[in-house]
């Protein structure tokens, strides 16, 4: 059975961590996802600290997205800072605009770079995976799209599928999803609002509020794909309580 988590990235508005933790619990949450927000130095004391916060509030924090240069630059740090926290899968989350390639092969070699910097988590035992924006479904000179590319050349490389933004980067997330099933380990459930509306939460809504298919989405990805964690996200809530409370509510009934 699927877990239900909690992407923190979502109430970073909202401190202190220690509210969050609380809330999540008090609303059926038993996992939330990290994000270097929330991790202080991101070494072991640091990991054996925020461990000890998810435990007295019932929490677990099993995935968490560090960033390409964390990952590159400080594995043993990372390393050491997930295993005191207990993850199991390691996501990078994002490459900055100015860092993003705009050619095949460019995208190609991203790819490559995600392959090698994967080796220590996998050889450590963690999942390793890439976390998708809308930029990732852009038509490349030849007519192939960025996330094929980087897949190309990152053949261990799996795959944290965030519907919303691939819907916000015009592609059809049942196509996506089919196609590399065997990729996804975990998935974003977001929403989006409706055309016009939301403008002040950036035009995001919360899970079963908006115009993403989840009451059909949900059952396909059950059916194809193996994913384990499936995590509420919201970029820009003005409150976070009803974000919260609504989004695990919506996903119940899936």
């Amino acid at each position: 059975m699927e877990k239900f988590s909690f992407q923190l990235f979502s109430s970073r508005n909202y401190p202190p961590l220690e509210d969050v933790f609380k809330l999540l619990a008090a609303n059926g949450y038993s996992y939330a996802e990290g994000f270097g927000g929330v991790y202080g130095d991101a070494d072991e004391a640091a990991g054996k600290a925020l461990k000890a916060q998810l435990d007295a509030n019932g929490l677990a924090m099993p995935t968490g997205h560090f960033s390409i240069d964390a990952l590159e630059q400080n594995p043993d740090k990372v390393i050491a800072f997930a295993k005191a926290v207990g993850m199991e899968i390691i996501i990078c989350p994002y490459l900055m605009p100015d860092q993003r390639p705009n050619s095949v092969e460019g995208w190609t070699d991203f790819g490559r770079r995600l392959q090698k910097a994967g080796q220590p988590y996998r050889a450590a035992g963690f999942g390793f995976a890439w976390h998708n924006h809308d930029f990732e479904f852009a038509a490349l000179e030849d007519g192939s799209v960025v996330l094929d590319r980087i897949f190309e050349g990152a053949p261990d490389l799996d795959w944290e599928a965030d519907i919303a933004w691939i819907v916000r980067g015009k592609a059809d997330p049942f196509a996506w999803i089919e196609k590399y099933k065997d990729k996804v380990l975990t998935v974003h459930v977001k929403d989006i609002a409706p055309a016009g509306e939301a403008a002040d939460e950036g035009g995001w809504a919360d899970v079963g509020h908006g115009v993403v298919p989840w009451a059909k989405l949900m059952p396909f990805l059950r059916e194809t794909t193996s994913a384990k964690y499936y995590i509420a996200e919201h970029d820009n809530p003005n409150d976070l309580k009803r974000m919260v409370s609504r989004s695990i509510a919506s996903f119940k009934t899936y």
